[in-house]
């Protein structure tokens, strides 16, 4: 299905809108992350220095038989280990560390994961000789991160939350002023090819009358095929306010407004045609080839007549005298392609997808300028649910591609049923040298 300028438009907004959103609340919620992330690693550092501390005082200062709480103190002196008479946890005391000690006189620290919790313990000499080891339980301490986790991650949670709908207000607050820009355009757009409508019309009128009676009146041959130039320039300013017209107000498929099925082959002819004499000035040949019978899109005929024209225009202008531009037209996938083929002088291919932003200019030449006529093109295209697409090497020459849906059977019958009869396979128009 066909994608409106009206429906692009609106949907940039709403990436616009998402963007903005997705970014406030990734800011919000790292953020938040962030501030969890230092409580909690501060409180693990505090937790931890302040059990170091508690160990080596009660290591040095603490009786067995009245231990702080969590805590559980074993002396061993002459090989006699008095553990206060207390019941101690399973596993406990560490008689190997006990002994290493008394042996060395050094100080072991361990961290051990038993009866579904976490000690630590510290072995070391005491002031009388003894061998002294005590043993915390951070059972206590380990719940406390927990908690802090839970509630992390319940404030993270919600603070997402918000910030996702704080995102939403500030990207439509953010972006309001620019679906407003783009509206008003379309307005001033509609309003000024509507009033230039009749002016125009009036104007074509009166050079068709002005041909009419330079040939009545036997005017010169030159004179008349000024006036029949004016005209058509005339006529073609009208087109292309028609067309802007036509753009403002496409909020639906084209064939809501105006769009009907247009044989793109037929179309492509003609422009070729139309293309030959200055083609031919420059001893380029141009070639058309296409299949038997038309190939039928839903569109604005005089919108993708000007999408042809400038392809072929683009071609010519970049292609030296005595080169050759190769029109090709074919089904695929369900779509019709239109292949414009140069031997010009190419472009580099990272240039490829900025050919069609609007006053694009190649490196180092700065009056080469590919355009408004591409960027226009690739609207139109667009606008029509199809895709363009360039490919080219410097020096090799370039190749554009125009694929546009194919219409429905029923669109495509009646076309066929008014094709000229004169649609060959592989039919070429070639000018130039022979």
């Amino acid at each position: 299905m066909s994608r409106s300028w009206a429906e692009a438009e609106r949907a940039v907004i709403r990436r616009a809108r998402l963007r903005i959103s997705v970014l406030v609340a990734l800011a919000i919620t790292v953020l938040v992350a962030f501030v969890g992330g230092l409580a909690y690693a501060m409180m693990v550092h505090a937790q931890d220095s302040q059990v170091t501390r508690e160990l080596r005082y009660n290591a040095r200062f603490g009786v067995p038989s009245t231990p702080p709480g969590c805590t559980w103190l074993f002396i061993l002196d002459d090989g006699v280990l008095d553990d206060g008479l207390l019941k101690v946890p399973p596993g406990f005391p560490l008689r190997g560390d006990l002994d290493a000690v008394a042996a060395s006189g050094g100080t072991i620290e361990r961290e051990l994961e038993l009866n579904g919790t976490e000690y630590l313990t510290l072995t070391q000499r005491g002031a009388d000789g003894s061998t002294v080891q005590a043993v915390f339980d951070t059972r206590y301490q380990l719940a406390d991160r927990r908690h802090l986790l839970v509630a992390l991650a319940i404030a993270e949670i919600g603070g997402l939350v918000a910030a996702a709908l704080l995102g939403l207000c500030v990207g439509r607050g953010t972006v309001a002023p620019l679906a407003e820009a783009l509206a008003r355009q379309r307005r001033f757009v509609t309003d000024a090819s509507h009033e230039l409508r009749t002016p125009i019309a009036r104007a074509y009128t009166r050079a068709q009358l002005l041909a009419r009676w330079a040939k009545a009146a036997d005017l010169p041959d030159d004179h008349r095929d000024g006036l029949d130039k004016l005209a058509s320039s005339i006529r073609g300013l009208g087109d292309v306010v028609d067309d802007l017209l036509l753009s403002a107000r496409l909020t639906r498929r084209p064939e809501g407004l105006g769009g009907r099925a247009v044989d793109l082959a037929a179309l492509a002819e003609s422009a070729v045609e139309t293309e030959s004499d200055r083609a031919g000035e420059r001893r380029i040949t141009l070639t058309v080839e296409r299949p038997t019978g038309p190939l039928i899109v839903i569109g604005v005929e005089t919108a993708l007549r000007r999408a042809v024209d400038e392809l072929l225009a683009n071609a010519v202008r970049h292609t030296p005298e005595g080169g050759r531009i190769d029109v090709r037209l074919g089904v695929r996938g369900g779509q019709v392609e239109l292949t414009v083929a140069d031997t010009g002088e190419g472009f580099d291919p990272v240039e490829a997808d900025r050919l069609f932003d609007r006053f694009h200019r190649g490196p180092g030449e700065p009056e080469r300028r590919f355009g408004l006529g591409l960027a226009l093109l690739r609207e139109v295209v667009t606008g029509h649910g199809g895709t363009v697409e360039a490919v080219g090497h410097p020096g090799e020459g370039a190749r554009f591609t125009l694929r546009l849906p194919v219409a429905d059977p029923t669109a495509s019958a009646t076309a066929a049923a008014t094709a000229t009869a004169d649609a060959v396979t592989g039919k070429a128009i070639s000018t130039g040298p022979r």
